[in-house]
């Protein structure tokens, strides 16, 4: 089975077999709870073919991410708005994402920081085999400060014997439509970039979700997506000089022969 196969498999699942709730937003949703996903990047680059996902936002999203900027200036530049809706009238969005990866509990509270993926890295080149090889973006103490609690919570590393790596994300919140497709090249992509840097190869992408949901205003869109014809994935090769994880730029992650549908619109629920 192909993994995009297996992506259009769960989001059937959810439409079907999910219970229809209320939520947060106010839209209502087809929800299940508890769910894994495997995607071997052997077999591929799992970015959806049975629509056009935005390449350009996932990277800079990933690269921003990195910078440890909790600011939208930087998504701006490069034309980049899906955190538009969350940031204030300055561009700031609270400790999210990049603040918890690269600078845990350091301006908000006054402690020494925590560079997480500095750490990350060091630890699997010191001890491959750890078990502590682990990223979270859950900060309790943190999260009214944020404009939007963390969906995608936190990782870990896992480094086989014959040299290939394996990441594992737990999303807590996964909108399976929008959201989910964006997470799995987010996170494939930044497998192979840590594994390019600890010297591995990328292995398996491991998405573990809690509430899995398919927003009442995203059906038709999910009719529109789930029977058309699933094309090759595309490759996406990284330029192989980068050796420090805080080096790559968007012209050193290239993404080739992505030929998907076009674009399917879906609302945001906010």
């Amino acid at each position: 089975m192909s993994s995009e196969q297996k992506y259009l498999d769960l989001m059937h699942e959810v439409y079907q077999d999910g219970e229809w709730r209320a939520d947060r937003t106010g839209t209502g949703v087809s929800s299940l709870f508890g769910r894994q996903v495997i995607y071997d990047l052997k077999d591929g680059f799992p970015l959806l073919t049975t629509k056009k996902i935005h390449w350009k936002s996932v990277v800079h999203e990933l690269l921003w991410f990195l910078r440890g900027s909790t600011n939208i200036a930087y998504l701006q530049e490069h034309s980049v708005t899906i955190w538009d809706k969350w940031a204030d009238g300055y561009g700031d969005l609270g400790p999210v994402y990049p603040e918890q990866w690269r600078h845990w509990n350091s301006v908000y509270y006054g402690k020494q920081s925590e560079d997480q993926i500095k750490n990350l890295i060091d630890g699997i080149k010191k001890d491959p085999y750890s078990r502590r090889h682990i990223v979270t973006a859950w900060n309790p103490s943190q999260l009214a400060d944020m404009a939007l609690p963390p969906c995608h919570c936190f990782f870990q590393l896992y480094v086989h014997q014959d040299g290939t790596m394996a990441l594992q994300l737990y999303q807590r919140s996964a909108d399976i439509f929008l959201g989910v497709p964006f997470n799995i090249a987010s996170y494939s992509l930044l497998l192979m970039m840590i594994a390019q840097v600890t010297g591995y190869r990328a292995g398996r992408f491991i998405h573990t979700m809690g509430d899995v949901h398919l927003y009442r205003n995203h059906v038709d869109a999910y009719f529109v997506q789930k029977d058309l014809t699933i094309f090759p994935p595309p490759t996406v090769t990284l330029n192989p000089e980068i050796k420090n994880i805080f080096d790559f730029k968007f012209e050193d992650i290239n993404l080739d022969n992505y030929n998907p549908h076009p674009a399917i619109k879906a609302p945001v629920a906010v």
